[in-house]
């Protein structure tokens, strides 16, 4: 008796799920109805004769079956993605100007550039690593045809990717002591920087005194003061060097908000190329940093 062929647009809705949380939220991401999803799962669970979720509480987990699904799961679709890539993208040719802050610039985006680059090798794609509010400015002036950047969801060009925490960060080795009275120390960009003001309004409003201590304009050399204790800063934990840590609510620092991370796509005379690499932006992020 033949083996059955996994559907693999229920194995692509259950990778999903687990990316997005529950089946729910993947019904919603993929525009579809729950019971359709519903519907999916049963049909995957009957393919290999197994339960793949379990109740627990109000939600579904994986059953030891559904993990081991979920792990081929990722692996065929990655195979299937990179063959339909690889076909496509062996006709697309230019050149895309692609810009994003210092935060991704040494995380997952570059294993997703390369993987770019192998399955579109008619497209060559230019880099800058800017500040976020400078990435702007360039798309506007027609210099970058593609930017990924935070804090910016207002403008009517912007495409959200993710919500993602702000978080105060110090020194992996270094203990944050706060004394009624004594300013704290922080390590900033320089101004304009929507991260400084977010945590210059979050410590007013605790009634927490702080000082300037180290300005900078480069995430490079913010990193390094915050890891010398010249000072805690805030950002997102994304891209976060093992020099530092989060800080957390037991330090009596304040809440902090959100920042949106969001694209932004200027007008591109290499429309195909550019909408190529906008796409396997988007699917990385989500997969990596979640909706």
């Amino acid at each position: 008796m033949p083996l059955p062929n996994l559907d693999m647009d229920a194995l692509r809705t259950l990778l999903i799920s687990q990316q997005a949380g529950s089946l729910n939220r993947a019904a919603e991401r993929i525009g579809r109805s729950q019971s359709a999803v519903s519907q999916q799962m049963r049909k995957l669970e009957e393919q290999v004769g197994q339960p793949l979720f379990r109740r627990q509480g109000r939600g579904l987990v994986l059953t030891e079956s559904g993990d081991l699904v979920l792990s081929y799961a990722r692996r065929i679709l990655d195979l299937n993605d990179e063959v339909v890539r690889t076909v496509r993208g062996a006709s697309v040719a230019g050149v895309v100007r692609f810009g994003l802050p210092g935060d991704f610039a040494e995380t997952w985006l570059p294993a997703a550039l390369g993987q770019f680059k192998r399955t579109h090798p008619g497209v060559r794609v230019e880099i800058a690593v800017e500040r976020n509010g400078t990435l702007l400015e360039r798309l506007d002036r027609g210099e970058l045809d593609l930017v990924l950047v935070m804090g910016y969801a207002n403008r009517p060009d912007a495409e959200h990717l993710a919500t993602l925490p702000m978080t105060w960060i110090g020194a992996a080795g270094i203990d944050i002591d706060l004394r009624p009275g004594v300013p704290l120390d922080l390590a900033l960009y320089n101004s304009p920087c929507f991260f400084r003001r977010a945590g210059i309004e979050a410590l007013d409003n605790a009634r927490i005194p702080w000082r300037l201590a180290y300005t900078t304009a480069s995430l490079q050399s913010l990193w390094a003061g915050v890891a010398a204790g010249l000072g805690i800063t805030l950002r997102t934990a994304a891209g976060l060097p093992q020099s530092l840590r989060p800080l957390d609510g037991r330090n009596g620092l304040p809440p902090l908000p959100t920042v949106e991370l969001c694209l932004h796509t200027g007008p591109s005379d290499r429309p195909a190329a550019l909408a190529e690499l906008k796409q396997v932006v988007i699917e990385n992020a989500v997969a990596n940093l979640g909706s």
